[in-house]
């Protein structure tokens, strides 16, 4: 796909697609409801297990359903889109999403309510890459596609505060039902808006036969990477059911490359990867997310928990940490991923982001969140909005057209996997130094209230202690980044020959 097509007749040069910002704003709300859809569901999840007697054993399927259908299925709805069209792939997508909601809503047994989320991750993993590398084909200038960008990485960032929000107020004061059925209208209007407003520059997609042992191997080596986590997290790490899913994992995605290595239209082609500056940027990203969703889950249960916080004042008190992300992404990244090499913004970024996260290890039982959890959520936000916004930028940089999808598609497969790798690992660390530290504390605890106390503190005792691990997490991003991330500025190192400049660029969906 030329950058030339997606010119209006009779434009400037740089203008891109005539339609441009409207196009925005419908993409940018489909990717507001997905965000929102992760953590709404979260704060609905006790309601919705009660209402439909799901088992404590079984209520993990509710998240865990989403997460396996989506990361699994990444790379596949990548290439889906390059080869049906980003466009068609965006409103299926969409479509699909939106009936899959309405399934949800209307549960009445815990298989219905697992099958409705798998279906949403299926489109989930439909919409993501195409939302992605349509914005990618739709801007052509480098400032402007820098501010869309922005925007798009900023609503990406608010959305997940905005859903402890609303998942909030829907509970408390209508049903856990609305928490599936306020995503219908959103995915009506996004899918319309894009049916009539998008108009996809032709050519550049990739009409190769799909590569079918790719597609299994790929997926099936994912869920079981995932799902092998999610074991851990509930049934240790020698588990051997745990350790076969991790030994499943490697041998088939080693046979996964094995394969891309030797077809003639391969799902991944391995130039994708093992560009050195894509390459870095992909481990970097899936290293941060890793450290990122362990945190808010930590944060969640420290709030609400340790705190008393309900859900809707935890939402609230997520705030800081949201404007922090628009603040380092629009006017930080933005302004300057076109002047400073990517690395001079992303290895800085991560490590303000690990301060955030020292400051966080500090928390204890009685800290004020004014003094404790506000400036390191602030940090947390300002540092991961910088790095993210060049990251982005480079993660499809000279990519073919062709392959754009798939280039999308391994953003949020890093993020996804990096998400639930990132839950499983820092949730087993912190609950074994909670374990040890009340052994070692209980015994001196002669009352009740005392020995609650005790409990308190060894939880939070845990928290702080995988929150450690979080900070060497994203000291290791930025290692990765400057040893790896040797390209210039975006626009001095883009492609010159109109073809796949227009792939320069790509935003992550922050999955919760």
């Amino acid at each position: 796909m030329s950058a030339t097509a997606a010119k209006a007749p009779g434009a400037p040069a740089s203008s891109g697609d005539a339609n441009r910002w409207k196009a925005l704003v419908f993409i940018a709300l489909a990717q507001l409801m997905v965000v929102l859809d992760a953590t709404i569901v979260n704060i609905a999840l006790p309601s919705a297990q009660t209402d439909l007697g799901i088992s404590d054993g079984n209520r993990q399927w509710v998240v865990t359903a989403y997460a396996l259908a989506f990361g699994g299925l990444l790379l596949f709805g990548g290439r889906i889109a390059d080869l049906w069209g980003r466009k068609r792939a965006f409103v299926i997508g969409l479509t699909g999403f939106a009936a899959a909601s309405a399934l949800g809503g209307a549960a009445t047994s815990g298989a219905m309510m697992f099958g409705a989320r798998a279906l949403q991750g299926v489109f989930g993993a439909m919409l993501a890459p195409a939302a992605l590398s349509l914005l990618a084909v739709m801007f052509t200038d480098a400032k402007e596609r820098a501010k869309a960008f922005g925007i798009y990485g900023a609503i990406a960032g608010g959305g997940g505060a905005v859903g402890f929000i609303l998942g909030g107020v829907l509970t408390e004061y209508l049903d856990w039902r609305w928490t599936f059925f306020v995503n219908i209208p959103f995915a009506i209007v996004a899918a319309l808006g894009a049916y009539f407003v998008i108009r996809e520059p032709e050519g550049g997609r990739n009409r190769n036969p799909l590569d079918i042992p790719g597609v299994l191997l790929s997926t099936l080596g994912l869920v079981s990477l995932v799902y092998g986590f999610t074991r851990a997290e509930s049934d240790g790490w020698g588990d051997a059911t745990t350790v076969g899913l991790f030994v499943a994992s490697a041998v088939l995605l080693i046979a996964f490359v094995v394969t891309e290595a030797r077809v003639k239209a391969p799902l991944l082609p391995l130039r994708v990867v093992l560009d050195r500056n894509r390459g870095g940027i992909y481990l970097s990203l899936g290293i941060a997310i890793i450290a990122m969703f362990g945190t808010f889950l930590f944060l969640t249960y420290y709030l609400q928990v340790i705190k008393g916080f309900s859900p809707i004042k935890t939402g609230f008190a997520f705030l800081p940490m949201i404007a922090g992300m628009m603040i380092g992404s629009t006017q930080i990244g933005t302004r300057l991923m076109t002047r400073v090499p990517a690395r001079a913004l992303m290895g800085p970024g991560f490590l303000v982001a690990a301060a955030g996260m020292l400051v966080m290890t500090q928390m204890e039982i009685g800290s004020s969140y004014a003094s404790t959890i506000l400036p390191a959520m602030l940090l947390l936000g300002l540092g991961m909005g910088t790095a993210f916004m060049p990251a982005m930028s480079l993660a499809t940089l000279g990519v073919e057209p062709r392959d754009a999808g798939v280039a999308s598609a391994m953003v949020n497969t890093s993020q996804q996997v990096g998400g639930a790798i990132g839950t499983a690992l820092l949730n087993t660390i912190a609950a074994s130094a909670t374990t040890s530290y009340i052994k070692d504390h209980i015994a001196t605890a002669t009352s009740k209230s005392q020995q609650q106390l005790v409990q308190m503190e060894g939880a939070v005792h845990g928290y702080a202690n995988a929150i450690w691990v979080a900070v060497g997490m994203l000291v290791l991003a930025a290692v990765v980044v400057v040893t790896f991330v040797n390209a210039g500025k975006p626009e001095t190192t883009a492609v010159t020959s109109g073809e796949g400049a227009e792939d320069e660029l790509a935003v992550p969906v922050v999955a919760h």
